[in-house]
């Protein structure tokens, strides 16, 4: 399984579609949680030349210089990002030398019609299908991207009206649900 997180095409709070900022806490949270969990890679999209030079920089840091001397697990999980401008090319990257498309799997705080619930999306993923797991940033994803995906995995409930997590929560949740440990 692979994690994308999308920072363009997502949504700000009045639906308008834009290209959200990078930060270094869900490059870092992120990459961790999927090493942990046995990702086999984060992309990072983004066409914002900006903040994919954020992101060059940071990974750098904590890959090449000083960080990974400094800490060298942080660098095992920041190995892990891969950064792209687009989802397309995300999916070019996956499907090189003939590999099969992926399923695509977006996630979204809205609730849906016909979501997949977690054990389909584990069976799947245990039947060692190819799987991109999306992760919207700002307000979620746009619907361009939320309809053209294979499936929308069910929203996180936590049991009361609010339901507003962190990207980097989120994902952690997801993953735990998906590939932990039920003991």
């Amino acid at each position: 399984m692979t994690v994308a997180l999308i920072h363009h095409p997502v949504v700000d709070k009045n639906g308008q579609t834009i290209a959200a900022a990078v930060t270094g806490l869900d490059l870092h949270d992120i990459s961790r949680a999927a090493k942990t969990y046995g990702v086999g890679a984060f992309y990072v999209v983004t066409p914002l030349e900006d903040q994919q030079e954020l992101v060059r920089r940071i990974v750098g840091h904590w890959v090449d210089g000083a960080g990974a001397r400094y800490n060298p697990d942080r660098r095992r999980a920041l190995e892990m990002i891969r950064l792209k401008p687009s989802f397309e090319a995300v999916l070019e990257e996956l499907e090189q030398g003939g590999a099969p498309r992926p399923k695509v799997v977006v996630t979204s705080a809205r609730m849906g019609n016909n979501d997949m619930d977690y054990a389909s999306l584990r069976a799947l993923v245990s039947d060692n299908t190819p799987v991109v797991l999306l992760f919207g940033t700002a307000w979620g994803m746009a619907d361009t991207l939320l309809e053209a995906a294979d499936y929308r995995l069910a929203a996180i409930c936590g049991g009361s009206t609010y339901n507003h997590l962190s990207v980097r929560s989120a994902v952690s949740i997801i993953l735990d649900r998906l590939l932990g440990d039920e003991r």
